[in-house]
């Protein structure tokens, strides 16, 4: 099944499609079965209601779902968590050693947006960089698990995303102050749907990224450093995962930081496809200062 919010920014409503060829491309309202698709749904065991409520036929269809956007499939998550250089390729563009335990950093929650809304370019930004990852999404409350075997149990399900990174507020100085590299407005698109984890395989998923039509990232999830049980077991080690919290699993090789393509421009446009995940795609606007 694929779940996702459409309608105008804060005024989403929670759908869902079957998938599978009797879906034809319909989407479903969840009105009745789902105020919204967050922690509260994913917990509440709503992604069962929500498949029992289509197969006994309750669901009514959303006639202008083609006109609608795409809001983010996940209502604004508690905590964003990002893990770092999560391929050996990307690692190796970065300049940097492959970490032998994963690196971890916090995006804030307001930095998520829809899939395809415009993606603002910060007004001094001057190395604005793309990232295609596999997102996952937190199911249950997770805390000091005692295994990687049990973590997976803790996954709801996956979403696309992009890290859209600032590499100059990322990466220079002492400190390596990657909160303020990715933690702009806009900077985390999800979507356009949300898959349950029982309906994906996440193991071996496609990832592309294309810039301007050009193909930048081509790789698969089979090549992470961590894996999603080993990534969602090390977190619940050092904080607590709530339901409908996001953790980005890393990008792989291909990014501009690379030196072997250029920075993001204004009217650059964007495309990401994760498989199974669908496409997103945004155009990238310079902001101006208020």
């Amino acid at each position: 099944m694929k779940f996702a919010r459409l309608g105008d920014p804060g005024r989403e409503q929670p759908a869902v499609q079957p998938g599978g060829p009797e879906s034809d491309g319909k989407w479903y309202s969840l009105a009745g079965i789902a105020a919204d698709i967050d922690g509260t749904f994913l917990e509440s065991g709503g992604v069962a209601r929500a498949r029992d409520a289509f197969e006994a036929g309750n669901l009514a269809e959303i006639p202008d779902a083609g006109t609608l956007r795409f809001g983010a499939p996940l209502a604004r998550p508690g905590t964003v968590v990002g893990i770092g250089l999560n391929y050996a390729g990307h690692a190796a563009e970065s300049g940097a050693a492959v970490p032998e335990v994963p690196v971890v950093f916090l995006k804030p929650s307001n930095t998520v947006a829809g899939p395809f809304d415009d993606a603002p370019i910060p007004p001094l930004s001057r190395k604005y960089d793309w990232e295609v990852e596999l997102a996952v999404v937190i199911g249950r409350r997770a805390s000091y698990l005692p295994s990687v075997d049990d973590a997976a149990d803790y996954v709801a399900g996956y979403v696309l995303a992009n890290d859209l990174s600032e590499r100059d507020y990322q990466l220079p100085g002492a400190a390596g102050q990657w909160v303020k590299g990715k933690s702009l407005p806009a900077s985390t698109p999800l979507g356009p749907w949300f898959v349950p984890a029982a309906d994906l395989d996440s193991t071996a998923l496609r990832l592309r990224t294309w810039v301007n039509g050009d193909l930048r990232q081509d790789s698969s999830t089979a090549d992470l450093i961590f894996d999603v049980p080993a990534v969602v077991h090390h977190l619940s080690q050092f904080m607590v995962l709530e339901p409908g919290d996001v953790i980005l699993t890393g990008t792989p090789e291909g990014v501009a930081l690379s030196g072997r393509f250029p920075y993001l421009q204004d009217g650059d446009v964007l495309e990401l496809e994760v498989e199974g995940l669908g496409r997103q795609r945004q155009v990238l606007r310079r902001a101006t200062a208020a």
